[in-house]
Order: structure tokens, then sequence, then C-alpha cells
């Protein structure tokens, strides 16, 4: 009953329709340039594609262009034997050679056009596709591709060309997030926060604490030159000074680094640790449906303090406190508009109390920091480059038995967007989605772009090219995953937002 009421509740709010919207036109964007980066390479290189569809078409499409045969079709039935479809086009191609001279005969034989190409767009709005001639994937089996190949098709094509058209969609994802990070910098500016007004300091890495850091220090001032914020700048001149000056506890402390310091931090930097973070205060931005947090009462602004007798003054002290509580009852010590409360809240069985944080541009006092147009794209390619090294590092989390309960689909996609319109928000998260979908397609896995550049590389290097049928197997493989890893991810948000 519990789940039908949340069914009802959910579709009702005009927040989940806000957040679906948000979702759907961020993906489609997303998806778009996607494909759009393996179509590109596959007409650079002259190979013909067959098909470019925004959304899935299964049964009939919502638009149709095919610019060959000059027709437009809204609501297009699709043809009913994909074989059928491809005769069709055959005979016309036939049909245009016997009209033509023999020069023209060679052109229509042996060279694609982007006329060849059917644009569409489907019905079901969770993704889309480019059907490249010759390429066995979702779209084309390997019993389709039995007659002999055809020069301006995918498989006819040297290896280095095939792999630079499938890392394409990769590629264009990646710099749709530097280009979006590049224009939010220059229209809107960049929230920074000064070192000294980031009150609980900062977290430091284990080289930082081998020479005297402590977390939670304060910077102040390298070499007596005042630092101001975090930024690649600003570390290079603390690995590279002699003293720093920090405030810890406050009291004023210098720290004297070793020569060559920076050498240290850069082997942290390699093994992909991150060097230094603002520490977070754990302060609440919302609490999840029945879970311990909004069961005890907890609300937006509140400031949790302590666990038990556990102090948490940032994130990084509650995660080990409720882990020590989980499946338990717990004394949360919280502040409520400058009073010290407590209350009583169920911490689950993974350790988690159901709260999201607030970002800490909104705790501590921002400085403003505006961009013209030439310093926006290296700033965004910085950008872009941090959130990749982040997000890389945070998928060794995934094999965990922790970070396999914390797996989404499209509802936990959906929930990050900000509950009213915000287009500050959106291209925020959809550069974050685009470096996200870059990453998790490059994966060697089978159906996804990864899966087809492992063997290309296999090929590169040994010479071995699988056959079409070993293709379709690996394909029929690699969909089975994906299917079986959407399901489980989907399920997990049905049972976190619905369920639990």
């Amino acid at each position: 009953m519990n789940f039908i009421n949340n069914l009802i509740e959910m579709f009702g709010s005009a927040t989940f329709w806000v957040k679906a919207l948000e979702m759907i036109l961020s993906l489609s964007l997303l998806v778009i340039v996607h494909e759009f980066g393996h179509y590109s390479f596959a007409r650079l290189f002259g190979m013909r594609v067959n098909k470019f569809y925004m959304f899935f078409n299964p049964k009939f499409s919502i638009l149709r262009w095919d610019p060959k045969n000059h027709q437009l079709d809204l609501f297009k039935r699709n043809p009913a034997d994909p074989e059928e479809e491809e005769k069709e086009e055959k005979q016309e191609a036939s049909n245009k050679k016997k009209e033509t001279s023999s020069e023209i005969q060679e052109t229509v034989s042996e060279k694609a056009s982007w006329r060849d190409t059917v644009f569409g767009i489907g019905w079901i709005p969770l993704g889309g596709y480019c059907s490249i001639a010759g390429m066995v994937d979702e779209t084309t089996s390997a019993d389709q591709l039995s007659e002999k190949a055809e020069p301006w098709e995918f498989r006819s094509r040297p290896a280095w060309q095939r792999l630079l058209v499938m890392i394409g969609g990769v590629l264009f994802n990646f710099l749709m997030a530097i280009v979006i990070y590049a224009g939010i910098v220059w229209a809107y500016g960049e929230l920074l926060i000064n070192f000294s007004d980031a009150t609980e300091g900062m977290n430091y890495c284990e080289t930082y604490h081998k020479v005297g850091f402590q977390d939670g220090d304060i910077l102040l001032a390298a070499d007596g030159e005042p630092l101001t914020y975090y930024s690649g700048e600003q570390l290079t001149k603390i690995s590279m000074a002699h003293q720093v000056q920090v405030l810890r506890s406050g009291d004023t402390v210098n720290i004297t680094l070793p020569d060559k310091f920076i050498f240290e931090l850069n082997k942290e930097a390699e093994a992909g640790n991150q060097l230094m973070a603002i520490r977070l205060p754990v302060v609440i931005s919302q609490t999840q449906s029945n879970m311990g947090a909004e069961k005890a009462g907890l609300r937006q602004g509140d400031r949790i303090l302590a666990v038990n007798s556990d102090t948490t003054p940032s994130y990084t002290e509650l995660t080990p406190a409720l882990l020590k509580y989980k499946g338990t009852t717990a004394t949360i010590t919280y502040m409520r508009d400058g009073k010290t409360m407590q209350t009583q809240a169920e911490v689950d069985g993974d350790g988690k109390l159901g709260i999201q944080l607030t970002d800490p541009t909104k705790i501590f006092k921002t400085t403003m920091k505006h961009y013209n147009i030439f310093q926006s794209v290296p700033r965004g390619i910085q950008m872009g480059w941090e959130k990749l090294s982040t997000y890389v590092q945070s998928l060794k989390m995934v094999a965990t038995p922790e970070g396999a309960k914390s797996l989404g689909g499209f509802g936990a996609i959906g929930s990050i967007f900000p509950d009213k319109w915000n287009w500050l928000d959106f291209w925020n998260i959809t550069a974050f989605l685009a470096v996200i979908l870059a990453v998790m397609n490059i994966l060697p896995i089978p159906i996804l772009d990864g899966g087809y550049v492992l063997f290309l590389l296999i090929e590169m290097i040994t010479g071995w090219k699988p056959s079409e049928k070993v293709m379709n197997i690996a394909l029929n493989i690699g969909l089975a995953l994906l299917i079986l890893l959407l399901l489980y991810a989907n399920i997990n948000d049905v049972y976190r937002f619905l369920i639990k």
C-alpha cells in the first residue's frame, strides 16, 4: 500500500515532471552530440550512414526525413521488414545508375553522401542511434552483412579509421563538457571560496600530512604571500614554497616544506589522489523520504555536530561515525537557528541517515571571478579534466558492496536536477553527465564504444580481425550484461524512492 501511495504522490508532483523534463532534455542533448561524433568521423572517411535518430523508434517514428528522396513524414510507420527496406534502397540506387553517365554511376556505387542518411525522431526518449553501413551493432546483425563489403562500408575501412569513428562519440561528449564549462564561466563567472573563508579548513592528502599539515588547517600564506582560493596556480605556489602559514585552532602555525616537495605531490597526483579539498560542514540540504533523518525531524538547514559521542565538524568525520552505529538508533546532536539540539535517529544497514548536503558555496562566503572569452576556454578545459579525473577515481567504489547498492538508474539521474528550472544548474549537471557518459562508454564492454575499441586495438596490434559472427556474439553478450545492469540500477531506484 505504501508503494502505491508513493507512486501516486510521485506522479502527481509538479517537481517530478520538472525533473523529468530536465533529465529528458539533458540526455537528449548528450545523445545527439555523442551520435554526431560517430557520424562526423564516419562521414569524414566517406562511410555511408544509413540512419541518424534521436530517441528510439520501434514500430514508428514521430518524424522521418529522407533527403535523398526529398521525403518528410510525420508519425511514419517503420517498414515491416528491414531487409525489404534495404532492397528498396539498392533498387533506387540501381535506377539512378541507369539514368546517369558512367562517371555518375561510379559516384553512386562507391561514394557515400550525407543524403544517404535518413534522419528521424523516435518516440522513446531514452537514447538514440547512428546506424553506419557495414558495422555490426544494435541495429545491424552479422546476417545482414553476408554480402560482399562495399567500399563505403565501415568494415571496408582501415582499422585506424574505424577506431576514430568509435571514439568519436566519447570525444564529442568530453568536448561538450569543456564547451559547457567554458560557457558557464564566461556567461556567469565562477563562485570561489577563499581559503580564509573556508572556516572548517581543508582536508589534506598523506603527503601534506607527512610534512606537518593537519586536516582542518586554514591556509593563510606561502612565503609571506597571501593565499586566495583553490586553483592550480595556488597549489603550485604552496608546493614550491619554503614555508606555509596556516591557522590551526585559532593559532598561527608555520610549516616548513622540504626541498623538491613538489615532486612528492606530483607522485600523489599521478596515483590519482586528490591533494586537498574544502572540508564540508554537515549542513542538510534535504532529507530522503522514510529514512532516519526525516523520521527524526531533521530538516533543511540543520547542521549535524555529533553522532553519539563522535563529533562531526565535517562530512569526513560523519561517514565513519555513522558506520559505527549502522543498523541502530543513534543520538544526533545538531544546530538549528543557532541553538544546539538532540534527537534520536535510525541509522540504516549501510550507515546512512538519508540526507543530502548543502553546496559549500551556499554555506561559506564566496567571491565571484569573471572570465573573458580567452580565459574561459582554458578554465573550461581544466574543469572538464578535473571532473573526469574525479569520476574515474570514484569508479573503484562501484566494486564494493556499498558502491553496488548506491548504483542508480533514471530515477537517480533525475533526482540530481533542481526542483525548479534553473539554467545554471541545468548546464552544470549536463556537463557532468557528459563526462560520465564519456567514461562509461569507453569501458571495454561489448556493445559500448569501449568494446569496439578493444577489438580494434587487438586487430591493430596482432593483425587478427574478428569476423562479423564473432562481433555479433560479443554484441549479444554485451547487450545482455547492459540490460542486467540497467535493470539492477533501476530496481535500486524503485526500492530507494518508492518502497524504502
